[in-house]
């Protein structure tokens, strides 16, 4: 437990920007201060706080944003148990994603729907930001671990029995823009505050730039305050062919509309589903405003290897790599967002960027962008304490020491 107003003092990262002689403090659940600790040193009140000064080389940085997460320590949120989702929840904060969306693969409609109500009752109790649906409009060609029984053409039936089963917590979803209705699906999910995801798809480059464009303008058009106005990519590279010289693809339209600023691009750069040399490559195309590092961690995230579900399909874990048990396919990750931040880091792209990428840009996506993803005053107290070399010291959450 901590003191109700406290100041820890180290360098602070956040929104982009680097204060070496910093100050964050904090107010019960919310900050009340962020930033040079002469100004902290001014104010009037600033001897009511209890003064924590770090150990040299300790950067402070916002609580972490991961918008595509499938489970943890056992725990597949696409088949959830109460007891289960709570222990995953706990492990995720304290290892420093603070906020999250709880991903849902591809599986039976109703196991589907049966896993929305459940998790909206940890939305609406604020321990996650709302759900993802990867599926189930998704391309058969390009499936990877979603299992292709249960794929289908999008649904207007079946989007309403989702939506109403989240209670108003979907907050994306992931479709293939080249499925017949996939422009009916962006007009409804748009309708009810759905954030579009391109994904799982084997369109053509495009297809994919006016699936991407036509979401834009929607998004535009709906005039939500604090929504989002651009769609989104699930997991770029992954899930959809390669980029090639003749026949570029969906990804090469990806690329290109995250860098006119029509749409965001997920990475998960945790040294195995893509190499350095590609995030780094995609930091310097698109810029880290357009990026969302995720970590697509599933159930094995904090445990040994050994088999493991992801919604119907079974996984195997082998050197922390997660592959389905009928084809070798990847099968999401195992590691945690702060694990995927330090491989960005490591791969050449700059810590500012790359907290950016895993803070402010995923709060903007999701229409937290005053509440979480920044050390800013009056937001909630969500922050990580690490070491020079990155590794968590300590988590806080709203206030809290995790």
């Amino acid at each position: 437990m901590t003191s109700t107003r406290y100041a820890l003092i180290a360098t602070l990262i956040s929104d982009g920007l680097k204060v070496t002689d910093g100050v964050l403090a904090v107010d019960g659940d919310r900050i009340s201060f962020a930033g040079n600790k002469d100004d902290f040193a001014a104010l009037p009140d600033a001897a009511d706080y209890e003064i924590r000064e770090l150990a040299a080389g300790t950067t402070i940085i916002p609580g972490l944003v991961d918008l595509h997460c499938h489970g943890a320590l056992g725990a597949d949120f696409s088949a959830p148990d109460h007891s289960s989702i709570t222990g995953a929840l706990e492990h995720l904060h304290r290892s420093g994603t603070t906020t999250l969306l709880a991903s849902l693969v591809t599986a039976e409609p109703n196991s589907m729907i049966g896993a929305a109500e459940l998790l909206a009752e940890f939305a609406e109790s604020g321990a996650i930001a709302g759900i993802h649906a990867e599926g189930p409009f998704l391309s058969e060609a390009q499936c990877g671990a979603q299992d292709p029984r249960y794929l289908q053409l999008p649904d207007p039936g079946f989007v309403t029995e989702l939506v109403s089963a989240s209670r108003g917590q979907l907050r994306t979803m992931t479709y293939a823009p080249e499925l017949e209705g996939s422009e009916e699906l962006i007009e409804q999910l748009v309708s009810h505050g759905v954030v579009p995801s391109l994904g799982h798809t084997n369109a053509s480059a495009q297809v994919a730039a006016d699936s991407l464009r036509y979401a834009r303008e929607e998004l535009l058009s709906a005039g939500v305050d604090g929504f989002t106005e651009r769609p989104t990519v699930t997991h770029l590279f992954n899930g959809m062919p390669e980029l090639h010289h003749r026949e570029p693809g969906p990804v090469a339209a990806c690329l290109e509309e995250a860098a006119n600023r029509n749409a965001f691009v997920e990475l998960i750069s945790d040294g195995v589903h893509l190499s350095p040399d590609t995030v780094r490559l995609v930091y310097r195309l698109v810029g880290a405003e357009n990026v969302l590092l995720v970590s697509d961690s599933m159930a094995a995230t904090g445990l040994a290897d050994g088999q493991y579900a992801l919604g119907p399909q079974q996984v195997n874990v082998v050197d922390s790599q997660a592959r389905l048990a009928s084809d070798n396919s990847l099968a999401g990750g195992t590691s945690t967002l702060l694990q995927v931040l330090r491989h960005a880091v490591a791969a050449g792209v700059p810590l500012v960027q790359a907290v950016s990428s895993a803070t402010t840009v995923p709060a903007s996506l999701i229409g937290l962008a005053d509440e979480v993803g920044s050390l800013h005053y009056g937001f909630a107290a969500d922050a990580l304490v690490l070491d020079e070399d990155l590794q968590l010291v300590q988590a806080i959450r709203k206030g809290q020491y995790l």
